[in-house]
């Protein structure tokens, strides 16, 4: 069977430096910005394909961000005056997340998987 080997979601914005700008607070790094109003920035290897979108055509997404170290992110993004819309939480079907929305309403879930035992 063909595999597929990473994802890349396009995320909204209304103003893309400013969009450039909350991603590399997060650690991301601007790694092309091909034109005015599209860009990709990067983190390890998570991609984020952020577009400028001034009419608002498109609804805001929310994207899981799979890691081991959820404690040390989190304290990390804390440090750097991030706003969380949800502090660290065990989730029911048994993931552990926060959540940090964008100025453009896209939400990221940084979540970790927990074993059935914790």
């Amino acid at each position: 069977m063909a595999r597929l080997s990473r994802i890349a979601p396009e995320l909204t914005a209304a103003n893309l430096a400013a969009a450039i700008t909350f991603y590399e607070r997060l650690g991301f790094a601007l790694v092309n910005q091909s034109q005015r109003d599209y860009a990709i920035v990067e983190r390890d290897s998570i991609a984020l394909h952020l577009f400028e979108d001034r009419q608002h055509r498109a609804a805001p997404i929310g994207v899981h961000l799979f890691t081991q170290d959820l404690a040390e992110l989190f304290e990390n993004f804390g440090n750097c005056g991030v706003r969380f819309s949800q502090t660290i939480e065990r989730k029911p079907w048994g993931n552990r997340d926060f959540r940090v929305k964008d100025d453009f309403g896209n939400e990221l879930k940084f979540t970790e998987p927990v074993a059935d035992d914790e």
